[in-house]
């Protein structure tokens, strides 16, 4: 808001159309009351819409552009680009982090990520590059409790229930594609004969067509699914307040820098 204020454009890249789609969605919602216009460029803008947001933001009548990788292709020109926000800057190679710089010099880029590569910590702490570190959570809430246990289903469904009596919603992380209605199944023979034998769960993964997704997702953050059963793929995304819980299969199967975003997803 300040730098399109101070009448500077404002670029932000993310590494997924899912996330683009989540975050177009948070910024018209919470800038709605601001002379700020906001666009979306991504694999889902049809041709027509791309070339109506391409000229705007060339002729400045477009404040915030929220993107993809879709951003650093050749046909998109800033008139007065201000401010660059690379979201999971861990996703992004050098060239691509360094092409906004070819565009405009004089650009601010501030870069966000729960786990920074060893690149940009090594210049951080050579102090080549400012870094701040948000260390307070955000107001009500509390450290998450981390429990690693063998598979159990009576483990599994009692922490389900749990989480449902409270008023709440249930990440199911299962990574693998093949075998996930599989895993819906069992989830609904779990909760056969609870007081939530009627618990609606969504799947999300890789494979889906990305409106799909982006629909599914959408229902979640909207309350009207009870779990979300899912790949790694959720692993960047926005914070969905009443998620509490997230179960994890094959656990040892994840990589430190996966476990560690996955456990951003809830608190």
């Amino acid at each position: 808001a300040a730098a399109a204020s101070a009448g500077g454009q404002v670029a932000v890249l993310t590494p997924t159309t899912v996330l683009a789609a989540q975050h177009e969605r948070t910024f018209r919602e919470r800038l709605a009351n601001l002379p700020i216009t906001i666009g979306a460029l991504s694999r889902l803008t049809s041709p027509q819409d791309a070339r109506g947001i391409l000229a705007s933001l060339a002729e400045g009548r477009l404040d915030c552009i929220i993107g993809t990788h879709r951003l650093l292709s050749s046909d998109v020109a800033f008139k007065n680009l201000g401010l660059v926000i690379i979201d999971e800057e861990q996703r992004f190679g050098v060239k691509q982090k360094e092409r906004f710089k070819e565009l405009r010099a004089r650009v601010d880029i501030l870069s966000l990520s729960a786990t920074p590569i060893p690149r940009t910590l090594s210049l951080a702490l050579a102090k080549l590059r400012d870094i701040s570190r948000i260390d307070t959570p955000p107001a009500g809430r509390i450290p998450i409790v981390t429990s690693v246990l063998p598979y159990g289903k009576r483990i599994v469904r009692d922490a389900i229930l749990f989480e449902l009596a409270r008023g709440g919603q249930i990440y199911v992380l299962h990574n693998r594609i093949e075998t996930i209605r599989t895993a819906k199944d069992r989830l609904e023979k779990l909760l056969r004969g609870t007081a939530f034998a009627e618990a609606k769960i969504g799947i999300a993964h890789g494979r889906m067509p990305e409106r799909e997704l982006i629909r599914v997702m959408d229902e979640f953050r909207e309350g009207k699914l009870d779990i979300l059963l899912a790949t790694t793929l959720i692993e960047n995304g926005l914070d969905i307040s009443s998620a509490n819980t997230l179960i994890v299969e094959d656990a040892t199967r994840l990589g430190l820098a996966q476990a560690h975003q996955l456990r951003g997803r809830i608190g």
